[in-house]
């Protein structure tokens, strides 16, 4: 890049901090640290055009887990570990609400359910067999009971007639979210630079080399948030989970609200505008989704496809209007790598398909680690 010494001045002279990713957690931390220090020179650098792995691309789900995969997180995980997940959930969305304002990202909490489909009669009666223990284990988080079931009121079709409900869910508009943090970040007088990606960085005693494709440059301190990404950078225990997602064409009379999950979380929807936003299915093929590259797959795409079919919305004609994909970090285990690497290299990522809940929070202790 053909760089003026204007440039070199006002971007990339007396960086105090760099922050490479430009999602919930990159943009929660620069704002933290703006606040802890006003006078400082923050730069965030963001590989795509747009916040590039799931940050604008998620369902705009505000939650903290379904029945089931609460269920399932108590097989790998220890109920201290569990509670912990849950509240750290709930912590970041009330911050993120805090941040930016229910009315600026439309948040709404309609509760959210999760659908039972009638081949998985065993994972039904082991939800119904452990609601109560999942209740009394929350109890101290909500002081209410979190999960009941409910007659399936919403027509779907091959779906037990039992669905599971809780009240404390909710959802938001992630591109009006995204919108209103960047825009709070810019009135902070923090600098955002999209389209550089950093290849790699070394480090000095009191300062940090970066190498990008267009440019080199010297920051006093690196806060790496790529989450699916970080694998290029770091070498942690996470690793890319890409989710593929669909979207209709507006619908009349679509008489759902709330947030849906099927198949212990690896499915989910929700009306958007009067049109049925669909995801997932990465278990369908967990290897090939292992990926950082966007795309669609035929076996996912069918299976989202006839869930659109049978299950949602059946006996209706129905238009999809658009596919995308996004890219989540994951691992052996659900908590957030948040760590200092070295003297002036800090990360915060692998949030685990959780980042609408757990960014926030992420992005302020990260920024708290220094």
């Amino acid at each position: 890049m053909n760089l003026s010494y204007w440039e070199i001045k006002s971007w990339l002279t007396n960086v105090d901090f760099t922050i490479v990713g430009s999602g919930i957690v990159g943009l929660s931390c620069a704002l933290h640290l703006k606040q802890r220090f006003p006078k400082s020179k923050i730069l965030v650098l963001e590989k795509g055009v747009l916040p590039q792995g799931a940050s604008t691309k998620n369902a705009g789900f505000a939650c903290f887990g379904s029945l089931s995969e609460i269920i399932e997180d108590l097989k790998s995980h220890s109920e201290d570990e569990v509670i912990q997940l849950v509240k750290q959930r709930i912590d970041g969305l009330n911050l993120l609400r805090e941040t930016l304002g229910d009315t600026s990202i439309v948040y709404h909490e309609l509760g959210g359910y999760e659908l039972f489909s009638e081949e998985d009669e065993v994972l039904y009666k082991e939800c119904v067999h452990k609601k109560d223990y999942i209740n009394k284990l929350l109890q101290p988080i909500f002081n209410s009971d979190v999960f009941h079931f409910k007659d399936n009121s919403f027509g779907f079709q091959n779906v037990n007639s039992k669905i599971s409900f809780n009240q404390f869910e909710g959802q938001l508009d992630t591109g009006k979210m995204m919108l209103s943090l960047i825009k709070l970040v810019q009135d902070n007088n923090i600098k955002i630079l999209n389209a550089i990606e950093v290849e790699s960085f070394s480090e000095d005693v009191n300062s940090v080399k970066l190498k990008t494709r267009e440019f080199e440059f010297t920051t006093a301190k690196l806060l790496i948030a790529t989450n699916g990404f970080a694998s290029k950078l770091l070498d942690e225990n996470v690793k890319p989970a890409r989710a593929q997602v669909l979207i209709t064409e507006p619908i009349e009379n679509l008489n759902i609200k709330g947030t849906f999950h099927l198949d212990r979380g690896y499915y989910y929807f929700r009306n958007i505008d009067n049109r049925i936003l669909l995801g997932g299915g990465r278990n369908l093929d967990f290897k090939t989704e292992e990926t950082t590259d966007f795309g669609q797959t035929e076996i996912v795409k069918n299976k989202l496809k006839e869930l659109l079919a049978t299950t949602i919305l059946p006996n209706h004609d129905v238009k999809i209007d658009h596919y995308w994909s996004g890219i989540m970090g994951v691992g052996t285990q659900k908590k957030p790598i948040l760590k200092q690497l070295s003297n002036n290299v800090y990360c915060g990522v692998r949030l685990g398909g959780m980042g609408v809940a757990i960014g926030s929070l992420v992005g302020r202790d990260l920024g708290n680690l220094l």
